[in-house]
């Protein structure tokens, strides 16, 4: 009986076979080398420049770039061992004609990788800022090659493309550590006005976590409303600190300034509705 196929597999040059395969598995070690020389690498490059810079996210991406380099390195050194030297150098001529193929086909992706670079180096924000653009606020959690990642007030984590920050207007409110917060009090008409605005100063410079130095509370007439007149409370606080948080700073120093006014006889009214019968005729209130 003629089996064609066995035939074929006994024709075979095993040796070229074999040594296909050890080249294969030498490759895939270089490879697999690479990768986790690179990892190595970032892991160490990031930590030097954490601690000769002080800025985790330029630290972080510089690191990034770093290790996708010595990838590359690695599969420049697999294409020579295999023997593909040509490729290398078709590679590397025609980098500049790839590079705008490549950009043209993926337009977007080379303008945030762009926009990521310009933002590290810049520097508009660090990890742990406070920032707000279009109407998304958050803290900074990292700066990656696309995109920025930002954690909400509710735990929500957005990633903003980064050409979207460098086109558009960016808040950072903590950029420099500080934060002023107010809140409006509410007085009756015939108050002692300037007696209340002492008593929440005094109130204001006891709360532990807002600023007495610089940046220091006030009181302002904000507005002559139609019940009260209502006082502004300024205060600035410290978002570096490992104290009490903003929020709870806040909450503290207006409990101690309503109680600070109450104790000392102040009304604090709602608003009032006056109604005014013109034909005496009796309200109905059902």
């Amino acid at each position: 009986m003629y089996f064609p196929i066995m035939e074929n597999v006994l024709n075979w040059n095993w040796q070229e076979l074999s040594d296909l395969l050890q080249t294969l598995g030498i490759s895939l070690a270089i490879l697999l080398g690479f990768y986790f020389l690179a990892a190595f690498l970032q892991k160490h490059l990031r930590r030097r420049l954490v601690a000769r810079m002080d800025d985790d996210l330029l630290a972080n991406f510089l690191s990034m770039i770093f290790r996708l380099l010595v990838i590359l390195a690695g599969f420049m050194v697999v294409f020579r061992f295999v023997g593909l030297t040509g490729v290398v150098s078709g590679l590397l001529a025609g980098a500049g004609i790839t590079a705008f193929v490549i950009g043209f086909a993926l337009k977007d992706i080379g303008e945030n990788f762009l926009a990521g670079i310009l933002l590290a180096f810049k520097r508009p924000f660090k990890v742990g800022d406070i920032i707000e653009i279009n109407g998304i606020r958050g803290s900074v959690v990292s700066l990656n090659l696309r995109d920025t990642q930002i954690k909400t007030g509710d735990g929500k984590d957005v990633y903003i493309p980064n050409a979207k920050i460098i086109t558009n207007a960016l808040i950072n409110f903590t950029i420099d550590g500080f934060l002023r917060y107010d809140f409006i009090v509410g007085l009756d008409y015939g108050s002692d006005y300037r007696k209340a605005m002492a008593i929440i100063l005094e109130t204001a410079y006891k709360v532990p976590g807002v600023l007495k130095n610089r940046r220091k509370p006030n009181v302002w007439i904000a507005d002559l409303a139609a019940s009260t007149l209502n006082l502004q409370v300024t205060f600035w606080v410290d978002t570096l600190d490992d104290g009490p948080g903003d929020m709870e700073i806040k909450t503290n120093l207006i409990i101690e300034v309503l109680n600070a006014l109450d104790q000392a006889g102040f009304n604090l009214p709602g608003n009032i509705m006056e109604l005014k019968n013109y034909q005496n005729n009796p309200l109905k209130t059902s």
